[in-house]
């Protein structure tokens, strides 16, 4: 089959609907909100290398330095499309700080010059290379799409002192990142210049993961956490730390994209079945556990306290659309869309100004008051509300850079062939050809599309998880969970309808903390039910699949609301009762999508219902 390479958002033009509104909000609200917390937070201010022991100012932290290099790339994607003065002036006074504090031979980082000079390359998991990752990433955007390459010079001095460092001297106390990142910034530079040395380094840093145990010093976890326990070519399950995880699985996959290196790409497919098979959330979430941030054992999924942060399911999310373009198969275009319409998405709030780091499946408020004689909370849980900051932000600037990349997810080409993996409004153009995509997706399943410069490719079009029902008024043939069409018009026309039901979903048996219990989906969306349109105890209530239900568009979510029949199950003064003292209220349940909890307050919130068919 074709090997495709993705559209660059540049060239799509999402003009309505459910990605237009997010974008807007971002480009919008969004990125100047992320900008001024990062002020107040002294993020900004750190530039200046004005810090001092004992000094009023923020202490600066090792990870900073990637937070404002995540709003930058953020700012060069939103500057690709419209102009925005402020947005740039802000951006080259940050480069213009940079330029002044770069040591003389090539090193950036905040924390480590003005805190502590004396760790420099000395502690693995102190984020040196993972900050000049993410540095990578802004100076390749800033340079597309505003043609300023000064920031590319700041990272390519310091990428020189890298590769002294570590590759030839072998001077630094580790020899592999402790935080993955800077392996697929090196491709993302190699990519744009040609500059083999930049693919060197990736290659050094992927070759040598695994074979020096000596390097792993935290005394508080393995070397499973950083996926530094076997070599990557004999990795096979998904373990560790997810962020660290999927970004290197990312890296990986694209160096097999470059060398065709095979035992990468039996890597990457084994490692992706065992995420979507045995660890992934119904939202499309990763990471079932705040120890480490990471992937626990198989079919540990338990919902209330899933950790499910918002950078692992964007880790994710990154690696399945990498994975779509080397192997055209819908299960790695389906995994980007549970992500994008539910674990991803529900990270930041409707307004676009606050966030959540971690995004669980069930909130139960009393929960947070149940040890009575316990000073200090013995037990993890997330917070139930957004919030416009924290102090590990990195979260914000990741949300901002993929919400305005979104339609990059949405297309691929080939020499010969064009495909559609994300349903979004919108025109796209890919050298001669050009597709309008005209859609209310996800509100319905309903798709016209209109295809010119095309005659004589080939054009796929997803058959999406959740459908049974496909239907079109062109023939095709059914290819790896796609729709293959022959193009043979100069204008070529095609009307589709993804019936969109409710359906309703059980867990495998060996999600324990999920047996008896349904969730429900419609489309690609995932619902929940929260107390502030249900009650209080929402455990006590159960969907009836065989019942009415009434599904209906929302302004205010962009999506559908669902109202459907359930019982309540009424308790009664003794503790233990048998079945005969139990009453079961019919009730209508209202349900909206799993994206939007938490945006009226504090409340009560569950996916996952009791089953009674």
């Amino acid at each position: 089959m074709e090997k495709f390479n993705p559209v660059s958002f540049t060239d799509v033009a999402i003009n309505k609907g459910f990605w237009r509104n997010r974008i807007d909000i971002n480009e919008n609200v969004t990125i100047y909100s992320v900008r001024d917390r990062f002020r107040d937070t002294g993020r900004f201010e750190a530039f200046k290398f004005n810090w001092k022991e004992g000094s009023d100012l923020p202490q600066p932290h090792i990870f900073w330095d990637s937070d404002i290099a995540k709003w930058i790339e953020s700012v060069a994607f939103i500057l690709a499309k419209k102009e925005d003065k402020e947005l740039y002036e802000n951006v080259e006074e940050v480069i213009s700080l940079m330029e002044q504090h770069q040591c003389e031979d090539g090193y950036f980082n905040i924390a480590h010059t003005v805190v502590f000079p004396e760790k420099r390359f000395k502690v693995r998991d102190n984020h040196e290379l993972y900050c000049l990752g993410h540095f990578i990433e802004a100076a390749v955007a800033w340079k597309i799409h505003t043609g300023c390459d000064r920031l590319i010079k700041i990272v390519d001095k310091y990428i020189d002192l890298v590769i002294r460092v570590f590759c030839e001297e072998k001077s630094a106390v580790f020899v592999t990142p402790g935080h993955e990142e800077i392996e697929l910034a090196l491709i993302k530079l190699f990519r744009l210049t040609g500059n083999k040395k930049y693919l060197d380094l990736c290659v050094f840093f992927i070759n040598e993961r695994g074979y020096h145990p000596d390097e792993h010093d935290a005394r508080w976890c393995n070397s499973a956490y950083n996926q530094s326990h076997k070599p990557v070519r004999e990795q096979k399950e998904a373990m560790g730390h997810c962020v660290r995880a999927c970004y290197l699985y990312s890296a990986m996959a694209d160096l097999y994209k470059e060398t065709g290196d095979k035992e990468l790409l039996s890597a990457c497919k084994a490692i992706f079945r065992d995420i979507t098979e045995r660890k992934m959330y119904i939202s499309g979430g990763i990471g079932s556990s705040h120890h480490g941030e990471a992937f626990t054992v198989a079919y540990d999924l338990p919902p209330d306290t899933a950790y499910t942060e918002t950078c692992a399911a964007i880790s994710l999310m990154m690696f399945a659309d990498r994975m779509k373009d080397i192997e055209l198969d819908s299960v790695y275009a389906d995994t980007v869309e549970r992500i994008i319409y539910n674990g991803f998405i529900s990270g930041i709030s409707l307004d676009g100004r606050a966030f959540f780091y971690e995004n669980p499946l069930e909130i139960n408020l009393s929960d947070r008051g149940r040890h009575t004689s316990i000073a200090h909370e013995p037990e993890h849980l997330s917070i139930t509300e957004r919030v416009e900051v924290f102090s590990c932000s990195c979260c914000p600037p990741n949300v901002t850079r993929y919400i305005e990349t979104m339609g990059e997810r949405a297309y691929s080409v080939s020499d010969d062939a064009f495909a559609v993996h994300q349903f979004i409004s919108s025109v796209v153009k890919a050298g001669e050809c050009e597709i309008e995509v005209k859609t209310e997706y996800p509100k319905n399943g309903k798709l016209t599309l209109t295809a010119k410069g095309m005659k004589g490719k080939s054009l796929f079009v997803r058959i999406p998880f959740w459908c049974d029902e496909f239907t079109s008024d062109r023939a095709y043939a059914k290819e790896k969970g796609y729709a293959r069409y022959e193009v043979k018009e100069d204008v070529f026309t095609l009307e589709i309808d993804m019936n969109m039901r409710v359906k309703f979903y059980h867990a495998d048996t060996r999600v324990r903390a999920c047996a008896g219990k349904t969730a429900v989906m419609y489309g690609p969306v995932l619902y929940c039910a929260e107390a502030v349109d249900n009650g209080e105890e929402l455990f006590n209530l159960s969907v009836l699949k065989n019942g009415n239900y009434n599904v209906k568009y929302s302004e205010e979510y962009f999506a559908n609301v669902i109202e459907i029949d359930g019982l309540r199950r009424e308790y009664n003064e003794s503790l233990y009762s048998s079945e005969d003292d139990y009453k079961d209220i019919p009730v209508r349940i209202k349900l909206i999508p799993y994206f939007a909890f938490a945006n009226r307050g504090e409340s009560d919130m569950t996916v996952w219902l009791r089953d009674n068919a």
